[in-house]
């Protein structure tokens, strides 16, 4: 036999021996599995796979003008056990299994015994489970402690424990301005800025491998902690709106809603010079109570009503048709146009007849400003330049009243202007006087406050916003800056003449009562009291629904700091008037604004330093030590004297001050006398006894005298 030969045989050899037996063998586990098996594997196939999947980057922030939090996100974690994950032993297993029980048992999941719990997870670990769900919604502190547990310490391959993060949104402020912040959700619109701001709130998602282990609930789970595209964080959206001022305009909505019975009610406060948005509040009425179940201040298009009479006003004022000393019939408050009869609201008008055109506006009187529109631009005349109502119309829109805001929030209204005798537009003969007065027409609040704003701003119309910066890791990375709009919406002497008129309606119209004579600010603006859901009858008969009560103006009046505008629609209960409804909350709005606005009051000490005169010095000034060291020393006054006591009083001698100890002797009732009202009362108390005030100020004189034995007697302070 030849060496080719040799070596043929023996390969033949282990062919035989070798080769075709285990061929043999693959076969016949290929048919086993594939048909005694297929069903299993098949269906194992089907529940379990891998792929790379999308992971949701932490969302920003959105932030009050202040830093605080009106939206944030709070990581949750969803914790998983995996008895069969492939780094698992049967040792690591059998090793951990009771400690851990023991653990789960006690700390997660008391409904299981431990002796329960290990059965439990040894079945899962013999049926071939990859899914145990240890905890749903996790915080981070529980999460921490229960990775800590036996066998889940060894980590997710060895371990089994997989951990699954996902974010909650939440607003630490409750329903403060909930609609305006707004929501975005899985199967629900987004609104509001959390919509807007989508994209940069959202951040940029990240991948990581994740391995599907039902797949009929579709749930999946990292196959390590390792990700294949880190997610980026999104960035902060930092607003306008400024958190006190916000609680404080919806807590007045709310309790005139409550008092009213209103369907629902709108407030907004916005900036003048920046048209910055400071509050703004929807509330409508649900079963579970009142919630901002919709923006009606950018996306509800009403009728405005009688605030709408500033805009006629000021067309017939440009136009130089009128001055407001002059003379209007108001007929007692009633007059018709086409058989169309219009009646005023204001119980002023019944009788009077001829007034001037000011106290016209003053007490809103529907037939004085209905009657001047028809005169001037009830027909084409070389007068008006042969446009009639169409110069009308064109005021308005140089008002910018016909266009939106452009405001950052979706769904803003859009407003209805009419053309001018466009059958389209349903032009009649009684389309114009009822215009005037605020109806045929729609536009948004936060429109019609825009145009007050405007008037506020000697004439400059600012776009309102709500953004002010984005940020990035606490960095400013875009800055939003004021928009003007137009720098003057009317002539100089209309704009200070439509001030005039908003200021008379608080001081001598029908917003009168909402001035206190111990006011320290004023503020001007116009009521409004409109219909809604009407329909004529006949020409003398009008079925009314209900009523909108509204008020819009600024404030302080001589230097306007904020606008403001109230809206409550369809109040049921304790009046429907603008001045009854929505004007209460106007000015619990405005006193809170001007008692914190700094820019609001006028800057102390600018003036040159006068000279020192004893007149001038505080006399008497009783107070603790260390406050009236600092009032000393603050204001540069020349004194004698060092006092040793808690207590000084400051008196006056010629050109400087002497500083004197003040005692207050225990057990008898002390002399307060030069006081402020806050140090009276806390030495009063402190010895037992009671205190009634009488005035403002410093107190000037006590009715016990001082060095009378205290026994627990009521000391009446009068302060000047």
């Amino acid at each position: 036999m030849n060496i080719k030969n040799e070596v043929l045989y023996r390969v033949y050899f282990i062919l035989f021996i070798a080769v075709i037996p285990a061929a043999l063998a693959l076969i016949y586990k290929t048919a086993y599995i594939s048909y005694a098996e297929g069903d299993f594997w098949r269906k194992k196939g089907e529940t379990l796979y891998i792929e790379s999947r999308s992971i949701e980057a932490d969302r920003g922030n959105i932030l009050a003008s202040n830093g605080d939090l009106l939206a944030t996100s709070i990581p949750f974690f969803d914790l998983f056990f995996d008895p069969n994950s492939t780094g698992m032993s049967e040792e690591d297993f059998n090793k951990n299994i009771d400690s851990l029980s023991y653990m789960l048992a006690t700390y997660v999941d008391n409904s299981y015994t431990p002796g329960g719990y290990k059965t439990y997870l040894a079945e899962k670990r013999k049926s071939g489970s990859r899914y145990v769900v240890i905890k749903k919604k996790a915080s981070f502190e529980e999460k921490r402690f229960i990775e800590s547990f036996p066998l889940f310490n060894l980590g997710q391959m060895r371990g089994g424990f997989i951990v699954s993060q996902r974010n909650e949104r939440v607003r630490p402020f409750g329903m403060l301005a909930q609609r305006t912040v707004g929501y975005v959700r899985d199967g629900a619109k987004p609104v509001g800025l959390e919509a807007v701001y989508d994209n940069i709130l959202g951040g940029r998602p990240g991948r990581q491998a994740m391995v599907c282990v039902d797949k009929v609930k579709d749930i999946w789970l990292p196959v390590n902690a390792l990700t294949e595209v880190e997610p980026k964080r999104g960035d902060d959206v930092k607003t306008t709106l400024d958190v006190n001022i916000q609680d404080v305009t919806q807590e007045a909505l709310m309790r005139a809603m409550n008092y009213h019975n209103a369907e629902w009610g709108t407030a907004v406060v916005m900036e003048v010079k920046t048209g910055a948005i400071k509050a703004i509040a929807n509330l409508g009425r649900t079963e579970e109570g009142w919630w901002e179940t919709f923006n009606h201040a950018v996306g509800t298009a009403i009728e405005p009503g009688s605030t709408f009479k500033l805009a006629t006003m000021m067309s017939m004022m440009e136009d130089g048709f009128i001055k407001l000393e002059d003379s209007v019939s108001i007929e007692k408050g009633r007059t018709k146009f086409y058989n169309d009869e219009m009646v005023d609201s204001s119980p002023f008008s019944a009788t009077l007849d001829t007034i001037t055109i000011q106290r016209a506006f003053e007490i809103s009187s529907n037939v004085g400003m209905a009657k001047l529109a028809q005169q001037y631009y009830g027909k084409k005349e070389r007068i008006n330049k042969n446009q009639g109502a169409a110069r009308f119309i064109e005021h308005l829109k140089d008002f910018h009243l016909h266009l939106p805001t452009g405001v950052e929030v979706a769904g803003e209204g859009v407003p209805y202007i009419k053309e001018a005798y466009s059958s389209a537009h349903e032009w009649s003969g009684t389309t114009l006087p009822w215009m005037a007065i605020g109806y045929e027409l729609k536009i948004t609040p936060l429109q019609l406050l825009t145009f007050f704003n405007a008037v506020a701003n000697d004439g400059e119309m600012v776009k309102p916003y709500l953004v002010a910066e984005i940020q990035r890791d606490g960095a400013t990375v875009q800055t939003f800056k004021p928009t003007v709009v137009d720098r003057q919406i009317a002539s100089k002497n209309t704009i200070r003449q439509a001030k005039m008129l908003l200021e008379g309606v608080v001081e001598r119209g029908t917003a009168e009562k909402l001035r206190h004579p111990d006011t320290l600010y004023r503020f001007a603006g116009k009521t409004g009291t409109a219909q809604i859901g009407y329909r004529k009858v006949s020409n003398r008969t009008t079925l009314i629904r209900g009523y909108q009560a509204s008020f819009v103006g600024y404030f302080p009046a001589e230097n306007p700091v904020y606008t403001c505008i109230v809206i409550i629609n369809n109040p049921k209960a304790n009046g429907f008037y603008g001045s009854d409804v929505a004007g209460p909350v106007f000015r619990e709005i405005a006193d809170y604004c001007y008692v914190t606005a700094t820019s609001a009051h006028k800057a102390l000490n600018t003036d040159s330093k006068p000279v020192l005169a004893a007149k001038q010095l505080p006399n008497n000034n009783m107070g603790f030590t260390p406050d009236m060291s600092y009032l000393i020393e603050t204001l540069e006054l020349p004194h004698f004297g060092s006092p040793k006591t808690d207590w000084s009083v400051l008196r006056v001698r010629s050109d400087s001050l002497v500083w004197e100890d003040r005692t207050i002797a225990e057990n008898v009732v002390p002399n307060v006398t030069g006081m402020g009202l806050r140090d009276a009362l806390y030495i009063l108390e402190n010895r037992g006894l009671k205190a009634a005030v009488n005035g403002f100020g410093k107190v000037t004189r006590q009715s016990i005298r001082p060095g009378t034995r205290a026994r627990g007697q009521t000391v009446q302070l009068y302060l000047n």
